[in-house]
């Protein structure tokens, strides 16, 4: 036994500690929002009513909530000698209250204090993230051989080396090759397979996976800070702190614009009084400089399309997680799919039944639904499923043994029944001849169509064992993804690719049938393969990776826009990602692409027009003797404008267009095609 670094366990413990922080830091900022907004409502509804005292009363509430912590940050960024945007902010609102417009103060202080809770509750998506992976690896593992035979100790102390027992549905500790046991591994977490793997001695395995009927040794290959698992942790943590949004506007200004507004207000000020006019009269015209000079239309100018664009997005279906999301969103060219989960159904299916000799398709079906329903092998559910949907009477099977990595055999109606691989029919007697050659004609054609096939047998009594079926199961494509792809194309898209951990002819067959170019096709791809991936393809574009499964992840994290279908995916893959298909429906794409690029189109529309207000009403002010009232209208006209500019968002683009909300999905024509 060596001791593994205890990183580990101490990133672990720190992780939890800052998702706790962050929690009662999301709760605090919500409180204080919710009181500026309280107060500001009740001091504009007082002041409307006539009731000045009300009014105050209800602006400084909004002051206080909203201020105090603007105050604060403001001090601490003058510890640190710099000037940011809190302190600009701050000085705009208190400027406006000295001249008598506390409730543009309020406002300004409700807008900043909402932007600042949405951005402390996006900062937690990576560690949320990371958390959910972590919780796929078992905390001990059981150990083998020698005094501490049946022993569980801590992952963490478990050597390279050290055999491991891992009994059925148990999650593997740690990385290693099996050496003793056979069975078949749940390998989705970290391939993406949407059929469990026979694992035997001598086949690698992989911490975080599922282990299934039987249990397995494993001698250990990597300690546990250093198997795939941890690996991929590390490349979520990495890929998400590597790709931070753009700077905030916001922040730009509190920068590069407030030191500027405050040493021009001061020069102002200087130069105001130089020039004659009485002390009175200075401060005013600096503290209408102040009011026109406050960057409210420009800051808002973002998040008011933004929202409206959230908003719309909402309505039809898709989540985005924030306007840097929606923003990338619009600049994507290249489109990479996961294959299982997500153009496929992520669930195995019964397509067809190829009877042989006499047995009819219902008869087989039958009898294979008969043993499988003694099985939970995915593929065994498709079968049984398969015969419930088409209202199949299944009788009882008797005598029904598991063969691991082969099938299952036993009675049924008196007869011995099989139903598993090609080698179980050989091992079984099949001898060579028609039906074996039948048997084998038909599993090639299942096979080069993407799917699994399944032999039923029976030996009989008085002649050589004979097939009596073959079926086929797949994974099957979800309604509308032809189409979707092929729209996207007509948007400008200029790549669609294919990323699975899946086997190439499954791969092919169902690129083919979604239209999807062959030559961008990559199967058996490990989560760190698909990474190098999504890397190759960002060097030639701007990249959205679409996945449903722990193993999309870090390919997630690491595109520059990750999309996860909701319904279906894990939770990891909807923490990571920064976009969710809530509806799992493809269809939605396509217009959640449109609408992203139409937001773009108006946030650069918006910034336009408000910094051009903002410098056209400081020139005035410094040339000319701009009444108060005259900038507070400029100032809320120009907010007003951009927001109204920023709901159109929630108007469909053009005429006829279908209504925003749900909708079934497309079907999919034949012959439409993406490239």
């Amino acid at each position: 036994m060596t001791d593994a670094a205890p990183r580990t366990e101490s990133a672990a413990e720190r992780l939890h500690a800052d998702l706790a922080r962050e929690r009662a830091a999301v709760r605090r900022d919500l409180i204080l929002t919710g009181a500026t907004l309280l107060g500001t409502v009740f001091g504009v509804a007082a002041a409307v009513a006539g009731a000045p005292g009300a009014a105050t009363v209800g602006y400084a509430l909004a002051y206080a909530s909203g201020g105090l912590p603007t105050a604060a940050q403001a001090l601490r960024s003058l510890k640190a000698r710099h000037l940011d945007i809190d302190l600009l902010m701050l000085l705009a609102a208190l400027a406006a209250a000295a001249v008598g417009e506390a409730r543009d103060g309020a406002i300004l202080l409700l807008l900043f204090r909402a932007a600042e809770t949405a951005e402390a509750y996006a900062m937690g998506t990576t560690r949320r993230a990371v958390a959910s992976l972590m919780r796929l690896r078992p905390d001990t593992a059981r150990l083998v051989e020698g005094p501490d035979d049946g022993r569980e100790v801590p992952v963490e102390e478990v050597a390279v080396g050290t055999v491991v027992r891992v009994l059925p549905g148990e999650r593997l500790p740690l990385d290693g090759v099996v050496v003793a046991g056979s069975s078949a591994v749940d390998q989705a977490s970290l391939t993406g397979e949407s059929v469990p793997v026979d694992r035997v001695p001598g086949d690698s395995v992989f911490a975080g996976t599922v282990n299934g009927h039987a249990a397995l040794d494993v001698r250990t290959t990597a300690t546990a800070s250093a198997s795939t698992l941890a690996r991929m942790v590390e490349r979520v943590t990495e890929a998400q702190a590597a790709r931070a949004p753009a700077q905030r506007i916001s922040e730009w200004f509190g920068r590069r614009y407030t030191p500027w507004v405050l040493i021009g207000s001061a020069v102002a000020l200087v130069a105001f009084t130089a020039s004659g006019e009485p002390w009175s009269d200075a401060l005013y015209r600096t503290a209408t400089l102040l009011v026109v000079a406050s960057p409210c239309a420009v800051v808002i100018s973002v998040p008011a399309a933004m929202l409206s664009a959230l908003a719309a997005a909402s309505r039809r279906g898709v989540l985005f997680k924030g306007g840097a999301a929606l923003e990338a969103f619009g600049r994507i060219d290249t489109f990479l799919f996961d294959k299982t989960g997500t153009l496929t159904e992520g669930r195995m299916r019964l397509v067809e039944v190829r009877a042989l000799g006499e047995a009819g398709a219902d008869e087989a079906l039958r009898l294979a639904a008969a043993l499988e329903r003694r099985s939970e092998h995915p593929l065994a559910a498709a079968v049984v499923a398969g015969a419930e949907e088409e209202r199949i009477p299944v009788p009882e099977a008797a005598e029904v043994r598991a063969l691991p990595g082969h099938g299952l055999a036993g009675r049924v109606e008196g007869r011995a029944l099989w139903i598993g691989t090609r080698r179980l029919a050989e091992e079984r007697g099949v001898r060579p001849g028609p039906n074996l050659r039948q048997a084998l004609e038909a599993q090639e054609a299942i096979e080069a169509e993407g799917r699994t096939a399944v032999l039923l047998g029976e030996n009989g009594s008085d002649g050589p064992a004979t097939v009596l079926a073959v079926l086929g199961i797949a994974d099957t494509e979800r309604a509308g993804v032809r189409e979707a792809l092929a729209t996207l194309a007509r948007q400008g898209v200029a790549r669609t690719a294919m990323l699975t951990g899946d086997r190439p002819a499954v791969a092919g067959a169902v690129a083919a049938r979604v239209g999807i170019p062959a030559e961008r096709v990559h199967a058996s791809l490990l989560p760190e393969d698909k990474v190098r991936e999504v890397r190759r393809y960002a060097e030639s574009g701007t990249v959205a990776y679409l996945g449903d499964g722990i193993n999309d992840a870090a390919a997630l994290a690491t595109s520059d826009v990750g999309v996860a279908m909701g319904v279906a995916g894990s939770d990891v893959a909807l923490e990571t990602a920064d976009v969710a298909l809530l509806a799992d429906d493809l269809g939605r794409l396509p217009d959640a692409h449109r609408l992203a690029r139409r937001a773009r189109r108006i946030v650069r529309q918006n910034l336009a027009f408000a910094l051009a207000v903002m410098a056209g009403m400081v020139a005035w002010t410094l040339l000319g003797n701009v009444a108060l009232p005259l900038a507070v209208v400029a100032h809320e006209g120009g907010t007003l404008i951009v927001v109204a500019n920023g709901l159109r968002l929630l108007i469909p683009e053009r005429p006829g267009r279908p209504p925003i909300g749900p909708r079934p999905s497309p079907a999919a024509p034949a012959g439409a095609g993406a490239s």
